[in-house]
């Protein structure tokens, strides 16, 4: 089949159905359409080769006036959700084109809309989307004062606004990724300033996500964004969240809401409240820490198995489960908002039998909130309506059980725990049970709940009956023993009677239709009856529609107060979950401590405790603060622990700052801002980074964004290059981190010579991983102990890493070689030697000492390094060491 460019297609002389369906498709080029025909919803042509290869489903063709089939395939209606799953996922938008009268009815073509545009942004869909997390839809607003991200989930009527007012340290860009990494949204609308940096266009799409939307300047109006966003928000809201105080947040919520009426077509009640947060409100945790400390996904699979939200995610609903996912994507940084969450989950910790009670009450909560968007499309089913009044009806049960808390949060709980009694006895009076997921073909509404619809219903059941009796009715009346009642299809109800009795009928009786033999009559009450009967079914569905669209109305009416209630369950399933957890886990409740020290006793890794199946995990002691011990170097094997060791006290400070009670027997924490990790090797080839040039790059954003009250983890810094290199970056990197930031760092090595920086520089403690070796033979303890370790052991490592015999002696060999006292003397000798020594005021001045060789030792003396950097210098040794093994 051919081709046909958009020219081509609108100069064809083409059928008048297919004119419509390109006068349609014309003003929504960037979208597939589904247009609906009958029981199917049909693409054509391009759109048609797109769906038929993504789908994977026949791709077939249909006449419209030229010389060959137009191109085709579709869909059923009733399947149709997951089909635009799968293109939304692909970052596909889909047009629900539907037709807007009966066709039936209509004269010449139907007439059709697009009634909705369904984005990955905008997917509400409950068999589309996953109930434990958030979909958001983001805008972006940047200009040369500040940049503002609004994030929005439709699904369940959220909308935030991350203000971040420049700073002057930044363009703006970083900013934007650090709210994407908290949100992860699905969707983005950006202005052209944004729109414009091809490079980090292609970050966002790499990283997060494919769809991005352009809205121009000129959309930008101040006094239209006002207008918008009063027409959807209270001023109480507006005033509250200060939305006034930020051009750019105005802007960003302006294309949003524009966006989402342009997709939508329905003014979405549910989306009725703000929460408007700044950049200093949570803990800042950046993309390549995220990924490495695994916090929702694993690295390697990007599964939640194996996570830290994996291991705490004891919810019981799927609105806990999305709140505590955003819990641990936004740690607090509020001491006053941390400890109030602490308060709640121990409070449900110490009452074990209230907590059960709660938890299992929980378990029958529906997705309230997703409901809610439901209500407000005027979507929802009437099993949906079951589901929720079944949620409601628990709500009093909840009440009974906290309301004798004493937490701030709890108690908050149940004030914002409307019992919305009302609304549950409503949809108990006029839904039933056993009802089906349309909504248009009866059996939907309860006997009792309309007179009318009872009547209706009755005609259907009780028709014969009505008939029998009235036959009985009329011979008593008129004596005529033969008399009967019948039906045919052409002239409906009827009396029958014989010509014999024609003598007898009564004059109220109207003749219908004259036979051989006998007279056909109906009466008034027949008629009544008649139209009863045969009207009975389509009247019966229709009523049943009405009253179901009025029950639904009226839940529309109160979807604020349902929403209320569905985020307070949520929080205390959140709560409930985290209490549960550090029951069955044997976690403390942390202190939390303004001296900015990090005290852990007893600390395990949450994640990988739970996956050893023997139990067998070792704790380790932590200790660090901003003055003797703020610089931890650890020393030691590749695989006896050192990573896992410092990933736990990073996981360990964030699960304090989620609300969470942590793994250890004894924490007090501070608050920190920023946690920082860089811990294991990776390239990106795509961006065409090798591994090295990733873990610079990851260092340079640390050594840049870091704070004196952030947690640095860094794991073999400089190992992707030459020894002396690698060396010599690690060693300017602990010192600047030292000397410039101040931030409690953890740092594990395999530069021994680094060790002797704990008599240098204030602030640096040596520890290692305790190793018990026996010949060839190496136990690792997992234990982390004072004091450095000059062997990484890491022959001994390739053996049990199963690296053949003969590899491992000859590795033997040279390392002895390598270590004799023939080549020591023609090499530079860094063991216990002093190569660096910057003094108190960091003047980069160099002192050299180190036995080489006397020809090297001369050349030296003549060197003059009072101004040389450290790098340098390194470089200088590295290059004479080069030299020295050459000569012997």
């Amino acid at each position: 089949m051919k081709h046909y460019s958009w020219d081509e297609l609108l100069s064809l002389d083409l059928s008048p159905m297919m004119k419509q369906y390109l006068a349609i498709k014309n003003q929504y080029r960037d979208l597939i359409l589904f247009y609906r025909l009958g029981d199917f919803y049909e693409m054509f042509f391009e759109d048609a080769y797109t769906a038929s290869r993504e789908l994977e489903i026949t791709l077939t063709g249909r006449d419209c006036g030229l010389e060959e089939k137009a191109p085709m395939c579709g869909v059923p209606y009733h399947a149709v959700d997951s089909y635009i799953a799968t293109l939304t996922s692909l970052g596909y938008k889909v047009g629900i084109c539907e037709q807007m009268e009966d066709p039936r009815a209509a004269k010449g073509i139907v007439k059709r809309e697009i009634i909705r545009i369904i984005t990955p942004g905008t997917v509400t869909e409950q068999g589309v989307l996953d109930g434990s997390k958030n979909n958001f839809l983001c805008s972006a607003y940047l200009d040369g004062l500040g940049v503002s991200l609004v994030f929005a989930d439709i699904s369940t009527g959220e909308t935030d606004i991350l203000k971040n007012v420049d700073d002057g340290k930044s363009d703006g860009y970083e900013n934007i990724l650090s709210g994407f990494s908290k949100y992860q949204p699905k969707e983005v609308i950006v202005n052209s300033r944004i729109f414009n940096n091809k490079k980090f266009m292609e970050i966002i799409k790499q990283k997060f996500c494919s769809v991005v939307n352009l809205y121009e300047d000129s959309f930008y109006e101040f006094e239209a964004a006002i207008d918008k966003i009063k027409t959807k928000f209270s001023e109480k809201e507006i005033e509250d969240n200060n939305i006034n105080s930020c051009v750019q947040s105005i802007y960003a919520l302006y294309a949003l809401l524009s966006y989402i009426e342009d997709t939508q077509k329905i003014d979405l009640k549910h989306m009725n409240s703000l929460e408007c947060y700044e950049e200093k409100d949570f803990a800042d945790i950046d993309i390549a820490s995220r990924r490495s400390l695994e916090l929702t996904e694993t690295m390697r699979d990007k599964r939640k198995k194996g996570t830290l939200l994996w291991v705490i995610d004891s919810t019981k609903t799927s609105m806990g489960a999305r709140l505590l996912r955003r819990y641990v994507d936004l740690p607090l940084k509020s001491a006053i908002a941390i400890d109030k969450r602490h308060a709640a989950v121990a409070e449900l910790f110490s009452n074990t039998s209230v907590r059960n009670e709660l938890r299992d009450i929980l378990e029958g909560v529906y997705d309230i909130e997703r409901l809610c968007s439901k209500i407000a499309y005027r979507s929802v089913n009437g099993k949906e309506l079951i589901s929720l009044k079944n949620s409601l009806k628990l709500v009093p049960d909840v009440k009974r059980l906290i309301k004798d808390f004493n937490s701030y949060l709890l108690r908050e709980i149940d004030k914002e725990c409307d019992s919305l009694e009302d609304l549950s006895s409503l949809v108990e009076r006029a839904i039933r049970e056993d009802c089906g997921q349309t909504i248009t073909e009866g059996e939907i509404i309860k006997h009792g709940y309309n007179e009318q619809l009872d009547k209706y219903t009755d005609a259907l059941t009780n028709g014969k009956k009505w008939l029998a009796e009235i036959e009985a009715k009329e011979k008593e009346r008129t004596g005529i023993k033969n008399l009967r009642t019948g039906y045919n299809r052409v002239f409906g109800y009827y009396i029958e009677v014989t010509a014999s009795n024609i003598s007898l009928v009564p004059e109220d009786y109207i003749r219908k239709q004259t036979l051989t033999n006998a007279e056909r009559y109906i009466t008034p009450e027949l008629k009544e009856i008649e139209n009863t009967i045969l009207s009975a079914t389509e009247k019966r569905c229709g009523l049943e529609y009405q009253l179901f669209c009025e029950v639904r109305d009226v839940l529309f009416d109160n979807v604020i107060r349902i929403q209320k209630t569905a985020k307070a369950l949520a929080k205390l399933d959140v709560f409930a979950a985290l209490a549960e957890t550090a029951y069955k886990n044997n976690y403390v409740r942390p202190t939390l401590n303004t001296e900015g020290k990090i005290i852990i006793k007893d600390g395990r890794h949450p994640v990988v405790e739970k996956t050893l199946s023997d139990g067998g995990f070792v704790a380790n002691d932590t200790y660090l603060d901003k003055k003797d011990n703020s610089f931890a170097i650890i020393t030691g094997p590749n695989m006896a622990g050192k990573s896992t060791y410092m990933r736990q006290v990073a996981l360990i400070c964030l699960m304090s700052q989620i609300g969470s009670f942590v793994p250890a027997s004894m924490a007090s924490l501070p608050v920190v801002d920023k946690i920082f990790t860089r811990v294991g090797a990776s390239d990106d080839l795509a961006a065409g980074q090798s591994t090295f040039m990733v873990e610079m790059t990851e260092v340079s954003n640390i050594l840049h964004n870091a704070t004196a009250d952030s947690l640095v983890i860094l794991d073999e810094i400089g190992r992707g290059t030459s020894t002396f290199d690698g060396l010599s970056i690690a060693w300017a990197v602990v010192e600047y981190i030292l000397s410039k930031i101040g931030s409690k760092t953890l740092f594990a090595t395999h530069y021994h010579e680094l060790s002797i920086l704990e008599n240098r520089l204030r602030g640096v403690r040596n520890y290692s991983i305790a190793v018990r070796k026996r010949g060839d033979d190496i136990t690792f303890l997992r234990k982390i102990t004072e004091g450095g370790c000059d062997d990484s052991f890491g022959i001994q490592v390739a053996k049990l890493a199963g690296v053949p015999s003969p590899v491992l002696k000859r590795a033997k060999d040279i390392l002895k070689i390598l270590e004799s006292k023939e080549t020591a003397v023609n090499d530079i000798d860094l063991k216990g030697k002093k190569i660096l020594d910057y003094d108190a005021e960091g003047d980069d001045q160099v002192e050299l000492d180190a036995i080489v060789g006397s020809d090297i030792i001369d050349e030296l003396k003549a060197i003059d390094t009072s101004n040389m950097t450290p790098l340098e210098a390194l470089t200088l040794l590295d290059d004479l060491s080069s030299r020295a093994r050459i000569s012997s």
